[in-house]
């Protein structure tokens, strides 16, 4: 049986204002010649097996593993069998990835192979979203979910595997949520990007992802999702219809709003509102 042909898809996203990115979803059939990229690349390996080779050495990834190669690396890289290997692959520039781990010095890691599985997931995870989602619609709530994400997920990379530890928060412990949560609830239907947010709180994106999480036990653009539910109950119980209250909530649509309002109340927004309207009628 002949081997499966190339696929290969490039996408340039912005995941931030600002801020570039390329990103390449690929099956892989045949080897690459040697080359340098000018940014980093950080894959995950999804399917079947590649051979990496890099700084003079041979290294195997395989499903589920990370992959990271530093700007001006000469590499190759090419499947282990016929069947090829399919894999993820963020091309951050090194501004980029020490901006959103909190240092002005370029992250370095002595292997380009990480056996890491939640990191490969959530790597997995941004990446797909950063190719579908925020190519059909840039929306506020989906951008600031996916900077999110992308600031939590970098900086986990460089915190967990790098040669350096992201400097410590400059605000006491306990101290970054309450801030965040301010700003969020003052902007609901639009509120300013996670950047934003981390410069006036004097923190990196990632320290402040790292803190909210610590401090709430969920990111912030879920804590953003469940408040904006919160808002859209009151709003429907006051008679709005679903697709209103998204509208007036900040959510991207009324199936976005479905989706969370699902997650956080069990029920959809149009059953949620019935319901209230008919136990009114009954208690009438």
């Amino acid at each position: 049986m002949a081997a499966p042909a190339r696929r290969a898809v490039w996408r340039r996203v912005s995941p931030a204002p600002g801020q570039v990115m390329d990103l390449l979803h690929a099956r892989v059939t045949e080897s690459y010649a040697p080359h340098v990229h000018e940014v980093y690349g950080v894959g995950v390996c999804t399917e079947g097996r590649e051979v990496i080779g890099y700084r003079g050495e041979r290294h195997y990834a395989g499903r589920g593993d990370v992959v990271i190669l530093e700007p001006g690396e000469p590499h190759t890289g090419g499947p282990t069998e016929p069947g090829g290997f399919v894999y993820r692959v963020m091309c951050p520039a090194a501004e980029l990835l020490s901006g959103l781990a909190g240092s002005q010095t370029m992250p370095r890691f002595r292997e380009p192979v990480i056996d890491d599985p939640q990191l490969a997931a959530e790597l997995s995870l941004v990446h797909a979203m950063l190719s579908h989602r925020l190519e059909a619609q840039r929306l506020e709530a989906q951008r600031f979910e996916a900077e999110t994400r992308l600031s939590w997920v970098f900086g986990e990379l460089v915190r967990r595997h790098a040669t350096w530890q992201p400097p410590a928060l400059r605000l006491p412990a306990g101290r970054v949520a309450p801030v965040v949560m301010a700003q969020l609830a003052d902007q609901l239907s639009c509120p300013p990007g996670l950047g934003q947010i981390a410069a006036e709180a004097g923190l990196s994106r990632y320290q402040l992802v790292r803190s909210f999480r610590a401090e709430v036990g969920m990111p912030p653009y879920a804590w953003l999702a469940q408040h904006r539910v919160a808002r859209a109950r009151t709003l429907l119980e006051q008679g709005c219809r679903p697709a209103e209250a998204a509208m007036l909530t900040g959510f991207a649509d009324q199936a976005h709003l479905t989706r969370w309002f699902r997650r956080v109340v069990g029920v959809t927004p149009a059953v949620y509102r019935n319901s209230v309207q008919d136990s009114r009628i009954a208690s009438g």
